[in-house]
């Protein structure tokens, strides 16, 4: 594979012209929601992409839309990131520079039904391409961290400084996952490592070609509201009606996944120019209600989205956004689109396809 391709970029802040390398890189669950997104954005800023993943928790069929929107074939491997061997054989034949690390179980509920599981995978998979790339003699990687890792948020807006703690399996996968990179950062510092504490991605491709198709019933709200609309399902349970809110609702902070990816090629670039690590939040700062989106998504979609209050769920907080500063001083990103593009884009997505990457029954 092609590889020293380089282009002259301003340095956020300096106003000096740097050389920048355009590494290939290695996204693990890549066929996934947001990694598949993340794709686009960075083919786009010129990196070689080379996505690894073993379809468990997404679609094959994704890498044919993937190459409708490319216009090209996608490098693909299949392969299971918990298989060190497979990973190093794969970096060292693709010349990878570095890794952004997606695969992961991702279900609150389920990881309180799993939790070894999710131990072993989401654990077991992060040391596992650690190794591999240490092996290689490469030491950049992108970790997909979550907002699980601040639990129940003491204050908002939720900065990268509040305390950190775990209220779920999950949520704990992704906060010993920091720690153990921290301390492999402490044992060798030659590793420049980007932590990016996502919030609630929603939205989808503006194409429609890509989208969030989870299996089963969603654990999320938009791919639930969707449905809705669509006829899949009768109607949405809102847990909780009576917190500490504008309407009753919990309230978070939704990033549209197009905004989303564009973190990450923005976080791969600050590795590149400032070989340093980062940690940052990819929210928007701007908090919605369950409410404030279904109203919004009716607009958007023309349907009527039928909704009945059920009780609260346990570990549920009232409300929860980001102080997204930091990655704006640090990496130059910020987020663009609002809840408008978000609800349109979702909503051409599960129109166009009603059953996601599945045809018809």
């Amino acid at each position: 594979m092609e590889t020293g391709l380089r282009m002259v970029r301003t340095r956020p802040g300096t106003g000096k012209s740097v050389h920048i390398h355009m590494a290939t890189i290695l996204l693990t669950g890549a066929t996934g929601y947001i990694a598949s997104h993340t794709w686009l954005a960075l083919d786009a800023a010129g990196y070689q992409v080379l996505g690894v993943d073993n379809h468990a928790n997404s679609s094959p069929k994704v890498l044919d839309r993937l190459a409708a929107l490319l216009g090209k074939t996608p490098v693909f491997e299949k392969a299971d990131v918990n298989d060190c061997a497979a990973m190093q054989e794969i970096m060292t034949r693709h010349q990878v520079d570095g890794v952004v690390h997606f695969a992961a179980h991702k279900a609150v509920g389920e990881s309180t039904q799993k939790p070894l599981e999710y131990f072993r995978n989401n654990l077991g998979g992060l040391i596992s391409v650690a190794q591999a790339l240490e092996n290689t003699g490469k030491h950049t990687l992108v970790f997909s961290s979550s907002a699980t890792v601040y639990g129940q948020p003491e204050a908002l807006p939720i900065t990268e400084g509040s305390a950190l703690t775990a209220t779920n399996p999950y949520g704990l996968t992704k906060l010993l996952g920091e720690e153990l990179l921290r301390e492999l950062e402490r044992c060798k510092p030659e590793w420049r490592i980007a932590y990016l504490r996502y919030f609630n991605p929603v939205g989808a491709h503006p194409s429609g070609t890509i989208g969030e198709d989870p299996s089963g019933i969603p654990n999320n709200l938009m791919p639930f509201v969707t449905q809705v609309a669509v006829g899949k399902r009768a109607h949405l349970n809102v847990f909780g009606g009576d917190y500490d809110t504008h309407d009753g609702t919990g309230v978070r902070d939704y990033i549209h996944v197009v905004d989303l990816a564009d973190g990450h090629v923005a976080a791969l670039r600050y590795l590149q120019e400032q070989q340093k690590s980062v940690t940052v939040n990819l929210g928007t700062g701007q908090g919605y209600s369950v409410l404030d989106v279904i109203k919004a998504f009716e607009a958007a979609s023309g349907r009527p989205i039928s909704y009945q209050i059920a009780p609260r769920r346990a570990g549920d907080v009232a409300a929860c956004y980001a102080d997204p500063g930091a990655a704006e001083r640090l990496l130059g990103w910020k987020a663009k689109l609002g809840l408008k593009a978000m609800c349109e884009d979702s909503w051409r997505w599960q129109s166009q396809n009603p059953n996601g990457f599945e045809p018809a029954a």
